[in-house]
């Protein structure tokens, strides 16, 4: 198995698994929790729910590039896509559960590390062009 081959089956898998989690965390937001949180911890567990689902969607996009080639690059951005996802959404799950609003503190760390897995995946795509162009 090369290189490039394991981290894509490996981005592949942490993305079917945060997908799987994504869809369910909804589900469980829309009917499970609607009756028992206040609208504004809803609207907050909700918002975990939209960047988990965007950032899952990210994280495959990654798994399926590295089947052509892993690079640094691309691995760094499915890493933090991943590190984005636990603690941007995992703190506002927790927000929205506990109440305690000193957890969204946390919460930008996991947003910069959105912004450094689409800025990854750029570089990633940058180096890409460059080698088919040469």
């Amino acid at each position: 198995m090369t290189f490039a081959s394991t981290v894509a089956r490996r981005f592949l898998l942490l993305g079917a698994v945060s997908g799987f989690l994504a869809v369910a965390l909804g589900a469980f937001g829309a009917h499970g929790l609607k009756r028992i949180l206040d609208t504004d911890l809803l609207v907050i567990f909700e918002t975990g729910v939209r960047y988990h689902f965007h950032h899952t969607l990210a994280l495959l996009a990654v798994g399926l590039l590295a089947r052509e080639g892993a690079g640094r690059a691309l691995c760094a951005s499915g890493w933090a896509f991943v590190a984005g996802i636990v603690v941007f959404s995992g703190s506002l799950y927790a927000l929205a559960l506990t109440g305690e609003r000193w957890l969204g503190a946390i919460t930008p760390i996991g947003g910069v590390s959105f912004l450094v897995g689409w800025g990854a995946l750029g570089v990633a795509a940058w180096q890409r062009t460059r080698v088919v162009k040469a």
